[in-house]
């Protein structure tokens, strides 16, 4: 057993239970007990930790990512969304099965330190004899001991078909589809303390068929898992849909059965009241990348009327590179300063911003009654922060000081019952070594697509 005392505990249940002291008792890989004043005696064998001067959570969950991006960070730094995939595609192009491992070891790594303990993965680039790039992230993800969602992605509309992509990035609709099944068949895992299931993720609307959205949602249905994409990002994607769907982005998904409880959309910046309407009644969620936004100039996702729509809000860093920190922690304060821009003061506060770090993604992910808050029956991912150092001490809530504060120290961090990061550093594999293999690979991947970054950040 393991038992978390002397704590403040910020639960991030339906009723907001918070405790100025209190304790979390883990047995297992479970939560059995979450309360307030000293934990109760215990026999038999206990790992006590002292949680003095913390602030326990569940463990952030990260709804949005490309892992693979890591080793691409700090390119294009001052293009639109569609300059930067434009950049970058060529460069991606290169990726194989090792680089992809090395950058999901760190990014994960990474991730585990920003106190994650669920990740998702959008990988959409599959070159040909690249290996097997969805198993290299997987190991990755089962080194590091995070939870992992990642999904099939995939792009059939390259630029002869109207689409951004170039053409050599992209895969005909029926090797997607038995990829994607095979991948379902290989890692996913449904039973409820599962560490790693599969969703099937076309791209975008502005890099995929409507035939590969529409088999998309059938194999999905199928076989049980949920739906991912990208969606409504920017006024180029809003054009892009108008010309050639003659809808809104959120119509012609609906249109095409992809809009509910199964289906989460990263980013949704660009909404009309009835498009955030039509998403709280379908119960379709959305991963919120405010820092991502802000770096690519999309702009601000309505997240507080998204919230009063009954939509399921969740956070994500999204691609490390367009979003460089990768720091889920930052994302409550990015969360919070973007939404205050928008809707004044009071348009998101710090409890919203934990929530959608915490239980609203894990709804997002269809795991809402397995993760996401500190409950006796789920499942032991927790996040204890350190909050009594120079830059968090003399806050006196617990919870606005670490969504506001600078990015705290996590004094542990369990996923599953198991220590990943305790005293800072993370117990699962070594710091040093997996920036040395990022870098590595950074350099390895730019050399081979005959690039090198130039002093503005673009590459040439």
């Amino acid at each position: 057993m393991i038992v978390i005392d002397n704590c403040a505990v910020a639960t991030a249940d339906d009723a907001g239970t918070e405790y100025s002291r209190g304790h979390v008792l883990v047995e297992g890989n479970r939560i059995v007990a979450v309360g307030e004043g000293r934990a109760p005696a215990q026999s038999g064998e206990v790992t006590r930790v002292d949680g003095s001067g913390c602030l326990a959570t569940p463990g952030l969950v990260n709804t949005h990512h490309h892992l693979y991006q890591w080793i691409t960070r700090g390119l294009a730094t001052d293009s639109t969304l569609f300059e930067w995939l434009t950049e970058l595609y060529p460069v991606w192009a290169r990726i194989d099965a090792e680089s992809v491992g090395v950058a999901a070891r760190a990014g994960l790594g990474w991730l585990a330190l920003s106190g994650c303990t669920t990740s998702t993965d959008h990988h959409y680039v599959f070159p040909d004899d690249a290996g097997d790039l969805l198993a290299a992230e997987i190991g990755a993800a089962r080194e590091i001991g995070i939870r992992f969602h990642p999904t099939r992605g995939s792009m059939d509309r390259g630029r002869s078909a109207g689409g951004l992509p170039p053409d050599e990035v992209v895969e005909d609709i029926d090797t997607i589809l038995a990829a994607t099944s095979e991948a379902i068949t290989a890692f996913h895992d449904p039973s409820p303390d599962a560490m790693v299931r599969i969703g099937i993720a076309p791209c975008s609307p502005f890099s995929v068929s409507t035939e590969l959205l529409s088999q998309a949602r059938e194999l999905a249905t199928e076989r049980g898992v949920m739906l991912h994409t990208h969606l409504a990002e920017t006024v180029d994607e809003e054009d892009f849909c108008q010309a050639t769907h003659g809808c809104t982005p959120v119509e012609y998904l609906d249109s095409l059965g992809w809009l509910g409880e199964d289906v989460w959309l990263a980013h949704c910046v660009h909404l009309s009241d009835g498009a955030i309407k039509r998403l709280g009644a379908t119960r379709t969620g959305v991963a919120h990348c405010p820092s991502s936004n802000a770096r690519l100039g999309a702009g601000i996702a309505p997240v507080p009327d998204l919230l009063d729509a009954g939509v399921p809000v969740g956070l994500g860093v999204d691609g490390a590179a367009s979003q460089e920190a990768g720091m889920l922690v930052e994302e409550l304060r990015q969360a919070l300063y973007l939404a205050r821009l928008r809707g004044g003061p009071a348009a998101l506060r710090a409890r919203q911003a934990l929530r959608a770090a915490t239980i609203g993604g894990a709804r997002c992910l269809g795991r809402g009654g397995e993760i996401g808050s500190l409950e006796a029956g789920k499942l032991a991912d927790i996040a204890l922060w350190r909050l009594d150092g120079l830059g968090h001490a003399d806050i006196s809530d617990p919870v606005a000081a670490l969504a506001l504060g600078p990015p705290a120290p996590l004094e542990l961090l369990t996923v599953n019952g198991n220590a990943v990061v305790s005293g800072g550093e993370l117990r699962t594999a070594d710091q040093d070594r997996l920036a040395r293999a990022a870098r590595t690979a950074h350099r390895g991947l730019i050399a081979s697509a005959g690039r090198a970054p130039s002093e503005n950040g673009r590459t040439s």
